[in-house]
Parts: C-alpha cells; structure tokens; sequence
C-alpha cells in the first residue's frame, strides 16, 4: 500500500479545491441553487473550508503567481485557517525539489495571519512515490506562520526540521515511508513548548527508516516536549519493539491517545502489551492495520474495554508468504 486518495477532510474542515473553483468561475459552471460543495462553501466563507492548491495541477508555471492568485480569489486570505498543499513539482513522478513552493508561502505567509493548520505534499503515488518526494528545510516556512497550531508533511527521506522552533504548534505530523535518524534527531531538538501531539511514520530501513529508540530518548523520557499528550509511532516495520519500548516508557502513562497502527503488530507482540499495566491507562490505543489472529484480537479488545480504553482493532490482516516464510508489511512501504 501507499497514498492512493488526496484527503478530503484536514483539521476538522472539508477540503476544497482551488484550482477546481477557479475552473469553475472561469467557464461560468455553477452547482444548482441550495446544492452545496466545498468549493462553494470556501467562497461564502473562506475560513470553513481547508482550501488545497496545486500550483502545477492548475497550470501555473510559477508556485508564487499561484498562491498570489489564490489570495486575491478568496477575497480575505486573513480569513483562512487551513491549506493543503497538493502537486509540489512539475510533472509526474519527478523527483524534484519543493523548495519553489516552500519559498513562495514563507515570502507570502504574513498575507495568512489566520492560518492555523498547513498539510504539505498531499501526493497520491500516480502523482510521486512517498520515497522520491525531495522537500529541503522546511523550519523557515513553520517559523513564518506564528499563527499554526499543526503541521503536517508527507516526503520524509530528504526532509529537513533543523533548528526548528515556534511558540505556538501544537502537532506535528511527519509522514513517509520511512523516517531517517538524522530527522528523528532534528525533531527531537525542536524547540516546540506547546506541542501536544507527535505522529512518526516510522516506515522500512530500506527506505531510509532507521530511526529507534536510542533517537527518540528525549521524547520517550518525557523531556523534549512535556505537553505531549498524544503520541503516534505508526507504519512501523516492528511494531513490537516499540510496544515493549513503550511499556518502560516514562512518557507513556503521561498520554491519553498512543497510536501504534499501519504496523506489524502480532500475536508475539500480545503479551507486553497486555501484561504492562501503563497501557490500560490510555484513553485511546490505535492498533488498527495489524496482524493479529482473530483470538489475540478478541484478547486485546476484551482486555482494553474492560479497563475502559477505546481501542481500534480494524483492518486486521493476513501476513505475505514468501518462499517458507511469511512476511509482515506495514502500510506504506512503497
């Protein structure tokens, strides 16, 4: 599996296209009277929508022309509180550089003083591979926004969050195939005081996820960012070591939601999970995506809805064979 659909909904908003809108403007095609779309709720009211743009998609040879023409069409861009940053690059399947993008929101982020929550490269695979998308720092666009409250990338071999810092975010999200120490680290020695929510996509070695433990020490311990209250450690290729990493961790009876899904948990994985007593006091455990056999998956659930813990344990499935062997993948591996 990797990223087949573009989101559809961010930070609680419906996505609406900008491109599409201004399409829709341009060749005077209008939804009947009382029918509601995004793109139409966005113009009624810029701020109920998370308005995405795509530079390349809508023609624009220039990402600045782009975001400047998006600001003048919404009319108040003080108003809006959501983007979605979708085709970076131009061209399918080309592992070029997003810093022409990253570049024109950061020169043009004082026009967005409203603005709240900021998805970057919402890339399908027809569009680029998780693993071939090239950002460079993207710390100077965070650090431009001083309003954001969350952010979230996709593309992480190449990636950058040195010197990181801002007041104000809230979560941070980092997604990918697989998450290299090296950024780990950087994120680790983010400035971020307010921070309430890190999501990891640990991914495979052979994509550069060699992130562990050792890495992530100071968030483990609870020193990098004492607010966090919501931690996720997803798509991970051994998804038990991180259980029983967790299940010593002094940041875990700290956290109300730990999210473990899109891995490879199984039923070797059942018992530190069940025995360690910090996980029942969770408020919600996302394990959804695993290979658990049907009994280990009714154990789990039975246990957690005892100790009042609301746990997803959907999507269960059945490991790959190969030659004598099977074989465990977590969900974006590409």
């Amino acid at each position: 599996m990797t990223f087949h659909d573009h989101l559809t909904g961010f930070a609680g908003l419906p996505v609406a296209s900008y491109p599409e809108a201004r399409r829709l403007e341009r060749h005077g095609e209008a939804l009947p009277p009382g029918v509601r779309s995004p793109e139409r709720d966005g113009l009624a009211d810029p701020g109920s929508v998370a308005w995405r743009l795509d530079p390349y998609d809508a023609g624009d040879d220039d990402p600045r022309a782009h975001l400047e023409g998006f600001l003048e069409f919404v009319g108040a861009p003080a108003a809006v509180r959501a983007l979605v940053v979708g085709d970076l690059v131009d061209g399918f399947f080309e592992a070029e550089s997003s810093d022409a993008v990253r570049d024109a929101l950061t020169e043009l982020a004082p026009r967005l003083p409203g603005l709240r929550s900021l998805f970057y490269a919402d890339l399908t695979f027809e569009q680029c591979e998780a693993s071939w998308i090239e950002h460079g720092n993207l710390s100077s666009l965070v650090a431009a926004l001083p309003g954001l409250a969350e952010f979230a990338v996709r593309g992480t071999i190449s990636l950058s969050l040195e010197a990181l810092e801002h007041a104000g975010l809230r979560r941070l999200t980092l997604q990918g195939g697989g998450l290299p120490a090296r950024l780990t680290r950087e994120v680790v020695s983010a400035r971020l005081p307010a921070l309430e929510h890190l999501e990891l996509w640990l991914g495979v070695k052979d994509y550069e996820g060699d992130t562990t433990a050792e890495d992530l020490a100071p968030v483990l311990s609870g020193e990098a960012f004492p607010g966090l209250r919501s931690l996720g450690l997803r798509n991970a290729e051994h998804t038990g070591v991180w259980v029983r990493v967790l299940a010593e961790a002094p940041v875990t009876p700290r956290l109300h939601t730990l999210d473990l899904s899109l891995g490879t948990l199984r039923d070797e994985d059942v018992p530190p999970l069940l025995e360690s007593p910090v996980f029942r006091g969770l408020q919600r455990l996302d394990l959804h995506r695993h290979y658990l056999s049907e009994e280990a998956e009714e154990e789990v659930r039975a246990v957690f809805t005892r100790a009042g813990v609301e746990v997803d344990l959907s999507e269960r499935r059945e490991p790959d064979g190969w030659g004598s062997g099977a074989v465990y993948y977590p969900a974006v591996s590409e």
